[in-house]
Formats: structure tokens, C-alpha cells, sequence
């Protein structure tokens, strides 16, 4: 009879705890293809808040993040107005961006947490990969990437647009994070 040990974090991770998210030392990028993907928009996002908390077994593991919505900066002021505005972001009605995710899987050399992201009232499903690892003096670095497809959570048919506006498909935010 074979026994299947349950996964666990490598020597090198963080050890198991609650960790917070330090927003001055965290990046969030969104590439957004623009004009019938000809053009890719690249912007900033602010971090508000998050926390990582490392449970002994991974798949207990949690993650909490909240983006500030209006912080969006692509160094273009028309565009950053368009994006935060009420036909896109509505950064007035939802301050926020957030993921929630549980469990984390071993991928490759890095892990996957899935969970969703809440942007503009709707929630989509979301996996977050995690790699790049490098532990500091009270706590760690780690890049985390997510893929996002802006159609989902669309109720109305056709309502794409080639502008980049609500229904075009794109890339989500990456993260290059601190824990502390």
C-alpha cells in the first residue's frame, strides 16, 4: 500500500503565519490590449491592504488583497479619467478591487492560489500564481501574476468594445509583493 504524503511548502518559504500585504513596497501592473490589440495599455494600480496567511498544510492558505480602483495611473490623465470613471472602473460607486483566494497548489516551481476578483460589483474567477521567492529579514518577496478575462461577468451580449472599454478582453494585474 503507497501512502500520498500531503504537499508542503519547500524549506525555503516563508514559514507558516499571517503576514501583511506593505503597500509601499508593492506593485500592481495591468497590461490591457487596446485598439483591436494592436496597442498595449500598461498601468499602476495602488495597494490598499491584503494578507497572506501560511497555513502549515498549503491547501489551508489564504490570500486578501484590496486595490485601490481610482489609483490607476497609465501616465496619460484622459485615459487614467476614462478608466476610474462610471463607464469603466466606477472607482466612485466601487473604491475597491479585491482577491480573495484559499488553497494554494504546487505549479511548476512556483503555486497557484485560486480564488476571484471583485472589480465594478462582479466577481470572476481568478488564479494567482506565486513564484519568484526570496526571503527577507522579517518576512519575504514574491512575485504574483493573474490573467484576467473582462468579458466574464458580462450580462449584456455586445457589449464589447474595440476601445479597450467593458467586454474587450485583457490581461490582469501583476503583483510584485512584500510581506512583513
Amino acid at each position: 500500500m503507497t501512502e500520498h504524503a500531503s504537499e508542503t511548502f519547500p524549506a525555503d518559504a516563508p514559514p507558516p503565519g499571517t503576514y501583511t500585504l506593505d503597500p509601499e513596497r508593492t506593485t500592481i501592473r495591468a497590461d490591457v490590449k487596446a485598439m483591436f490589440g494592436l496597442l498595449t495599455v500598461h498601468g499602476t494600480f495602488r495597494l490598499r491592504s491584503g494578507q497572506v496567511l501560511i497555513a502549515g498544510d498549503p491547501a489551508a492558505s489564504t490570500v486578501q488583497a484590496s486595490i485601490e480602483a481610482g489609483s490607476f495611473a497609465s501616465g496619460n490623465a484622459t485615459r487614467d479619467a476614462d478608466v476610474v470613471s462610471a463607464a469603466l472602473l466606477d472607482a466612485r460607486a466601487y473604491p475597491e478591487i479585491t482577491f480573495t483566494g484559499q488553497g494554494a497548489r504546487r505549479d511548476g516551481d512556483g503555486w497557484v492560489v485560486p480564488g476571484s476578483v471583485t472589480a465594478h460589483g462582479t466577481a470572476v474567477p481568478a488564479e494567482v500564481r506565486l513564484g519568484d521567492a526570496l526571503l527577507e529579514a522579517g518576512g519575504a518577496r514574491f512575485r504574483a501574476t493573474a490573467r484576467l478575462d473582462r468579458t466574464l461577468g458580462d450580462e449584456e451580449e455586445g457589449n464589447g468594445r474595440a476601445d479597450g472599454g467593458p467586454g474587450h478582453r485583457g490581461g490582469g494585474p501583476a503583483a510584485l509583493g512584500a510581506l512583513r
